[in-house]
């Protein structure tokens, strides 16, 4: 049997277009995502001893405490302690999660939706009949670590944080759909982005499943999800800069013509002022 990579993915933002944002935010920006880490599977076990490495380093019981990238940088929840810390206490935190992060064989994969320029872009056209976030995004970075597996002579294992009933029953019909009849969009004109055929993704795609927030792995997801999405706005963000300079996210990986088809996805970014 080929070897094996799995995907870990969580979600960041609201996935209703017409659903406001709530609060907006510090940043400032309005994104649905989806994405995290791929990792081999016969990889996986030395990072999970890495997580409880980590956990046990700062006094965190792994079955009660669950890292969280907001309760982290907003020091809430759990992570309130984190207020009390001084500085070079709070740096030695912050860089040993990074450690976490950056250690592991990890490859940072996602889609970003940039939700103004998604509305701009469909609203019109297609009024309350425009998909949720969640099904092109979804779509896209399965479709995108696919290809890498490929490329690797792997076959590929998609995990979900797991949510409702009713949206993880969502999802998984997003995989099934994916693996039967290939991508959901119209894909005359998309030369460019070189999209799998249905018969390829049926061959990679493996198995799809759904992960608590206690997976050690799909905490770490969660950890790289926030800086790929603030990265597609303010590309100096220290935590993208510094994921990227590391080589943990594909872009690191890519030359200028392969971003476009197997990056990380910004899309309907047509709005968006990017910060360098």
């Amino acid at each position: 049997m080929a070897d094996v990579m799995h995907l870990y993915v969580d979600d960041s933002g609201t996935r209703n277009p017409d659903k406001a944002p709530g609060r907006m935010p510090a940043h400032g920006y309005d994104w649905f995502s989806l994405g995290g880490v791929l990792i081999r599977r016969d990889e996986e076990n030395a990072a999970r001893e890495l997580h409880s490495d980590f956990m046990n380093r700062w006094n965190h019981d792994a079955n009660k405490i669950f890292l969280h990238s907001s309760d982290i940088r907003n020091k809430t929840e759990d992570f309130t302690w984190l207020a009390g810390l001084d500085k070079l206490e709070h740096a030695r935190f912050l860089n040993d999660l990074y450690e976490l992060m950056r250690k592991p064989p990890f490859i940072g994969f996602a889609c970003v939706i940039d939700r103004p320029g998604y509305n701009e872009r469909y609203l019109e056209k297609y009024g309350r009949q425009r998909w949720a976030l969640c099904k092109t995004a979804f779509a896209v970075v399965v479709e995108r670590a696919a290809k890498y597996a490929m490329e690797k002579g792997c076959k590929l294992k998609v995990f979900v944080e797991r949510g409702d009933k009713t949206t993880d029953r969502v999802i998984k019909q997003y995989y099934k759909c994916l693996r039967q009849d290939g991508m959901p969009f119209n894909t005359t004109g998309m030369e460019k982005y070189a999209p799998l055929r249905a018969d390829e993704l049926h061959s990679v795609l493996y198995d799809f499943n759904t992960k608590n927030k206690s997976s050690p792995i799909m905490q770490i997801a969660d950890l790289y999800l926030w800086p790929m999405s603030i990265g597609g706005y303010h590309r100096s963000n220290k935590s993208y800069e510094r994921l990227l300079n590391d080589g943990k996210l594909i872009d690191s990986q890519l030359n200028a013509e392969q971003l476009p088809h197997l990056g990380i996805k910004y899309s309907c970014w047509e709005l968006v002022a990017v910060k360098t």
